[in-house]
């Protein structure tokens, strides 16, 4: 509902060795830290962070704490991580094998992550920084442990799942990978209630839709398509047609029928602004304000999402804050 690093990156390898004896441990810990350090220096350029600016420290020192935990694990989860190149050519083997070990990684890094929450639980000090910023967060809010493992396990999928065949798979995907974070958001500003919590998944499962239909070409260059197989059924869409350059008017009308469905999960769920003050219907009408943005900038793309990332306007999403903060939804 997610989007220093110098300093981390500078300190990764001492941590790492003073973390452990154990070769192996002090590599990933240095791996995570690198990861870490990635995402706090790409914040400044996404919006989530942006927004925490017109916050109060107290709650902007949390949400940032949550925004780089999630930027990590989902880092972890997408990006090349060090160590090799990626084959070209024709040499399929030798591409296999390559994924193969990238997925290897990824799931002990993830692994490792899960494996400091369960130090923190235990009372123990972490052995990552992305945890030990996080600790306060989970002990001062409230935050239970698992909705943090749930984002994990979302990263986890990522590694082995890569169709979805319904829109109820997909959903099931966003519980984890999504959901989570609005809910800890709700923490963090001390409101959570059950009522909150099923507008908030409304809300959360429409952006990271929003965010899938507007990365429809990066996905697919990472070998994940987040497109409910059913559905690229029923619109006559390939997954050859999704490669293309530009989208023809089966794909446009595949993304048409997506963004009506996120723009609905979206309005089912807005009217949690209206229940909030303060700091927390700032924010929330943020987020809100950010998913009806992106979703207005795939249909002012006329739905091509393979063309470019359609991505919405500064003024756009200023205007968009506005409106759902007055309106309370």
């Amino acid at each position: 509902m997610v989007s220093g690093g110098s300093r981390l990156a500078a300190g990764a390898a001492a941590s790492a060795g003073a973390i452990s004896t154990d070769g192996a441990a002090a590599a990933g810990a240095a791996q995570v830290s690198a990861v870490t350090a990635g995402a706090e220096a790409q914040a400044p350029a996404e919006n989530f962070p942006v927004a925490l600016r017109m916050l109060p420290a107290r709650y902007r020192r949390h949400l940032m704490a949550v925004y780089n935990f999630a930027r990590t694990v989902d880092d972890i989860g997408d990006e090349a991580l060090p160590g090799e190149v990626r084959p070209g050519g024709a040499d399929q083997a030798a591409v296999r094998a390559y994924d193969e070990r990238q997925t290897e990684l990824r799931l002990h890094l993830l692994g490792e992550l899960e494996a400091d929450l369960d130090r923190l639980r235990a009372g123990a000090e972490p052995r990552h920084e992305v945890i030990a910023l996080v600790a306060p967060t989970l002990a001062d809010c409230a935050v239970p442990d698992r909705l943090l493992r749930d984002l994990i396990e979302a990263n986890r999928r990522d590694q082995v799942v890569t169709r979805y065949p319904a829109f109820t798979d997909l959903a099931g995907y966003c519980t984890l990978s999504a959901n989570p974070v609005g809910q800890i958001v709700l923490h963090v500003f001390g409101c959570w209630t059950p009522r909150r919590a099923r507008l908030s998944d409304h809300v959360c499962t429409a952006l990271q839709l929003a965010e899938h239909w507007q990365d429809v070409a990066e996905d697919l260059r990472n070998g994940r398509i987040y497109l409910p197989g059913e559905e690229l059924a029923r619109f006559g869409c390939t997954e050859a047609d999704l490669a293309e350059p530009t989208a023809n008017p089966r794909v446009r009308a595949l993304m048409s029928f997506q963004v009506v469905r996120a723009s609905a999960l979206l309005s089912a769920g807005s009217p949690l602004v209206a229940t909030l003050h303060g700091a927390a219907r700032v924010a929330v009408a943020g987020y809100v304000a950010g998913g009806r943005a992106a979703l207005a900038a795939i249909e002012a793309a006329d739905y091509d999402v393979l063309a470019a990332t359609p991505r919405p306007g500064k003024r756009r999403l200023i205007a968009e804050a506005a409106r759902s903060w007055t309106r309370g939804r």
